[in-house]
């Protein structure tokens, strides 16, 4: 397998511009809480390729050309895919996790469903590292103990599951499994095609635009934008095409040349 090109500099530059972040002189675990909370205020979790007919191509050019080039945003495979890039970049050694995410039945979804990242600094570690979660935990959370992890997003728990893998529970629910064998990016290839492709899988049913803001939470689903301040919920129903490209530009710096609208996916059978 081919080891992928190292970004130039001037690409990090690039990067850090993208989320407001300038370089730190070590890899330590403060500068990667700066850049955890940094990315999920700049960059949003959304799936708007898949209804906009778009290709999602796990290779860290292309997440690059997408996340810092086309200044997009992307679900989880791209977010943690390409601040993985970033990371290895500042210093940080790196791992890709696959995990599978807790439906709201409780049960597992397939393997490879999310990608989350545990993260080494200079100074500590193991982290475990996702801004591909959408709402999830704000900064890092430490692998290796079992201890309450009280974060601005919620009570967190690290535990252990069958196998060797860790379940982790947000306010006592479980979110998701992880396996701590390290991956390469392209075993997830599977697990994306399924999620963008899939009538079962929530992403080729609905839109989301998502990002974390400095008091809450701004949300557009379709026409209708959510926006969460201090914990006070308030809904506001777009009326026309040209108001949502307004709220992709002027919330998500997202510069639309059409409304997304979801995509009919049908199951074909040879």
């Amino acid at each position: 397998m081919d080891t992928p090109q190292a970004p130039s500099p001037q690409l990090i530059d690039a990067y850090l511009d993208r989320i407001d972040a300038v370089r730190h002189p070590q890899a330590d675990a403060e500068f990667l809480r700066v850049l955890h909370r940094k990315h999920l205020w700049a960059v949003p979790f959304e799936n708007l390729s898949i209804h906009l007919g778009e290709d999602i191509v796990l290779a860290d050019e292309p997440l690059l050309d997408k996340i810092v080039g086309a200044r997009r945003g992307g679900f989880c495979y791209e977010l943690n895919g390409a601040f993985a890039v970033l990371l290895r970049a500042l210093g940080f050694r790196v791992s890709l996790l696959q995990a599978r995410v807790y439906g709201s039945d409780g049960g597992l979804g397939i393997p490879f469903d999310h990608l989350a990242l545990k993260v080494d600094a200079e100074d500590s570690g193991p982290w475990l590292v996702d801004v591909g979660f959408g709402d999830h935990s704000h900064y890092p959370l430490a692998l290796g103990t079992d201890r309450e992890q009280e974060d601005p997003g919620g009570r967190f728990t690290v535990d252990d599951a069958p196998y060797g893998d860790l379940d982790i529970h947000r306010d006592g629910k479980p979110q998701y499994r992880v396996d701590l064998h390290p991956r390469e990016l392209a075993e997830f290839e599977v697990g994306a095609w399924f999620n963008r492709t899939s009538p079962a899988s929530h992403f080729t049913r609905s839109l989301v635009c998502s990002r974390l803001t400095e008091d809450g939470r701004i949300t557009l689903s379709g026409d209708k934008l959510v926006t969460t301040v201090r914990g006070e919920r308030h809904e506001e129903p777009l009326g026309s095409d040209a108001e949502v490209l307004a709220a992709y530009r002027d919330h998500f710096a997202l510069v639309l040349d059409r409304v997304p609208t979801v995509r009919k996916i049908t199951v074909q059978y040879d």
